[in-house]
């Protein structure tokens, strides 16, 4: 089992117990003049950062020096050495990086960089640091939830794929560095950030991998790394490890030396803008079947609308049409923080996905969407609602959860190693009426919309 030093950190002290543990602190606000690339995990898109920016620019930090990577295959192939359609090997992952972090380098005239990654954007920049030449352009690695010495070690278990602790690519990431047994290198300053036990893929039993009662072989400190600052959360889940407040809250003064503010400013006239993604046969790759990508939906169809924030209902014809072209974007989009807005997003072989989200406190060019396809079996006279939440899973235990004024959801358990992050729900189709959606505080409000005509109603949790 993988033992490391730990500093604890609950979340009403953790500005108190990280400037104690890191001696080392910048303790100006220098570091605030650099640009920031942030890396999202496996099968994730650039999207999940949009709090995280929100906060840093809340906080001060320059727009734009803040640039969050969409890799365009974001999924691990199975074995890394094999060349797999739709899926990228760890050296793909590295150079779509180090692509990144060039071009930001010479867009700035900065010396160096900061990186932030979650899950497998930590190997990315692991990789390119130790391996890639990186060391001398990153001045600090903030890594959340990364899985560092694999989600299992077990010698012989798909010793190929990039998530094995048995196998190449991490045992070469994980070798010591120097006589200490670090498994950081360069002068870059390091730290990682774990749950304390609720991370799904830093589990000693296999329950999340389709292995119940087997050990792992790998513990909760999986994501730490001897010579790192090991950042421990209390209760946060795999994607919080990155997206939380607490995690930003670890992030940023590990940069600065200073505690920020957590809560994110807002701006009343907002600019919107992202991409429309698909699912699905990539062009220039015949055959390759259905994947997760972060590539253009060309010819999707994308209208806004307003919406009464009570009900769900449409104020009006659509603010904004857009037909999806080659670089992907749907925006710009001249918004307001104040009002809530449905984004109907259409394209052949998929479902018309109706996304209902709460009012946007700031500007963003991370609003992408994917629209949903729906089986031949969904298409039942019940309307469905898939409750989603990107930036962390659903916990009954740990949260307060409301769907209809119910608690009983759909695919929304009790217990520890929360590990579910959207939940589809079933209810009358007709009449079309208006649900509600509650999480932590945060509350969606929207239509159903006829599942048997090809449509879904999609809640998606943003804060």
């Amino acid at each position: 089992m993988h033992k490391l030093k730990s500093y604890t950190i609950w979340m009403i002290a953790i500005s108190t117990l990280i400037l104690s543990a890191c001696a080392n602190l910048v303790k100006t606000n220098q570091s605030m003049n650099q640009p920031i690339v942030f890396v999202h995990g496996n099968g994730d898109s650039a999207a999940l950062w949009q709090t995280t920016l929100w906060r840093f620019e809340s906080n001060g930090w320059p727009q734009h020096l803040l640039h969050a990577l969409d890799v365009p295959y974001p999924l691990a192939r199975d074995a890394d050495p094999q060349a797999q359609a739709g899926r990228s090997s760890s050296a793909e992952h590295m150079q779509a990086l180090r692509s990144e972090v060039e071009s930001v380098l010479q867009k700035t005239g900065a010396k160096q960089v900061i990186l932030i990654g979650n899950s497998r954007g930590a190997y990315a920049i692991r990789n390119y640091i130790c391996n890639g030449g990186g060391a001398q352009w990153v001045s600090h690695a903030i890594l959340g939830g990364g899985p560092n010495h694999g989600v299992q070690a077990i010698p012989g278990l798909n010793d190929a794929n990039e998530f094995s602790g048995a196998g190449p690519f991490l045992k070469q990431l994980n070798a010591a560095k120097n006589d200490k047994g670090d498994e950081i290198c360069g002068a870059t300053k390091w730290m990682t950030i774990r749950s304390d036990n609720n991370d799904k893929f830093a589990q000693p039993d296999g329950l999340w991998l389709g292995m119940k009662g087997r050990p792992t072989m790998v513990g909760f400190d999986g994501p730490e790394l001897k010579g790192a600052l090991n950042v421990v959360i209390h209760k946060i889940d795999h994607r919080e490890t990155s997206f939380s407040p607490a995690a930003f809250e670890a992030t940023f003064q590990f940069i600065t030396g200073n505690a920020p503010a957590v809560n994110i400013l807002a701006q009343e006239q907002i600019e919107l803008n992202g991409k429309v993604f698909g699912l699905g046969v990539d062009p220039l790759q015949a055959g390759s079947g259905n994947f997760v990508n972060n590539l253009p939906l060309l010819g999707a169809k994308l209208s806004v609308y307003a919406i009464d924030a009570q009900t769900g209902q449409r104020q009006g014809v659509a603010k904004r049409t857009t037909t999806i072209q080659a670089d992907g974007h749907w925006g710009p989009f001249s918004a307001n923080s104040n009002t809530a807005y449905e984004f109907e997003l259409s394209a052949d072989g998929y479902a018309t996905t109706h996304i209902y989200r709460s009012p946007f406190a700031r500007s963003s060019k991370l609003v992408h969407m994917r629209p949903e396809r729906l089986a031949a079996t969904d298409r039942t006279p019940q309307a469905m609602v898939i409750l989603t939440r990107p930036r962390g899973y659903f916990d009954a235990a740990r949260d307060q959860i409301l769907f209809d004024g119910k608690t009983d959801i759909p695919g929304v358990v009790k217990g520890v190693s929360a590990g579910n992050s959207s939940a589809k729900i079933r209810t009358s189709e007709s009449p079309q009426r208006s649900v509600a959606a509650e999480f932590n505080g945060e509350q969606l409000r929207g239509l159903t919309w006829p599942a048997s005509q090809g449509h879904v109603t999609v809640f998606e949790l943003t804060y």
